[in-house]
């Protein structure tokens, strides 16, 4: 981890005037792009992700295709302009691992078997960084296959938490994200509490790792309220 001489938590408030267990502000829509089958548009703080899903649909060249299943293509790309120093355009190593992460986290929530020889296509562009950009997307994403009506056991919740200033925390922004002394972001399906993502780093204890974990947990629920808010403010209308 980078360091730096500035303290990011004072008198038990975070940089942005948080508790150290408080989520960011958090904004969730779905149907945001009209020729999408499904997409979505999430919030955290200052990091914004839209998502988008294309399929289920035939899969071409036909050998790529699985005989008894759907294949879930990812792709997390960051625009351009979504960080202060211009981003270079094309895949980063970086966004190249986080989509794997991206798909791995997504598959056990979905029902691929109903649906062989085809593939949902599933983008995810991070339009503003301000840390957890991986987390958001998952959000995103999950978000996006539920408005393409793409089968689903439960939605997939995505959270971070971490150590800043050897305490720990909830939802790195962008500056904790870069100096704290670790982070961990995970996914999981909310009913089952079945964790599908789980990164770390940095150096904890174990204690620390379990207490990061249940934290998570328990803090994700609200953003599950979140998806399931925005869903129903979609085919309310």
């Amino acid at each position: 981890m980078k360091r730096t001489e500035e303290k990011l938590i004072v008198d038990g408030k975070r940089l942005d005037g948080r508790k150290p267990d408080e989520i960011r502000e958090i904004e969730m829509k779905v149907g945001v792009i009209p020729n999408a089958n499904g997409s979505a548009y999430v919030r955290f703080g200052k990091t914004i992700v839209v998502a988008a899903v294309y399929g289920p649909r035939q899969l071409h060249p036909k050998h790529l295709q699985e005989p008894d299943r759907a294949i879930l293509q990812v792709r997390y790309d960051m625009a351009t302009f979504s960080v202060e120093e211009r981003a270079r355009p094309g895949p980063s190593r970086r966004e190249i691992e986080i989509s794997k992460v991206m798909r791995l986290a997504l598959e056990p929530a979905l029902f691929l078997e109903n649906y062989p020889k085809t593939v949902v296509d599933v983008y995810a562009e991070v339009l503003q960084a301000d840390g957890s950009t991986r987390v958001t997307s998952i959000n995103a994403a999950s978000l996006a296959l539920a408005d393409a009506g793409v089968p689903m056991r439960d939605l997939v919740v995505g959270l971070s938490g971490g150590k800043v200033d050897g305490i720990l925390v909830l939802d790195l922004c962008g500056k904790e994200d870069n100096y704290s002394d670790a982070d961990i972001p995970m996914a999981f399906l909310p009913r089952k509490k079945e964790i599908t993502l789980l990164q770390m780093d940095g150096r904890l204890t174990p204690e620390e790792v379990k207490t990061i974990i249940k934290n998570v947990l328990k803090a994700g629920q609200d953003v599950y309220k979140e998806q399931v808010k925005a869903l129903k403010n979609r085919y309310s209308e």
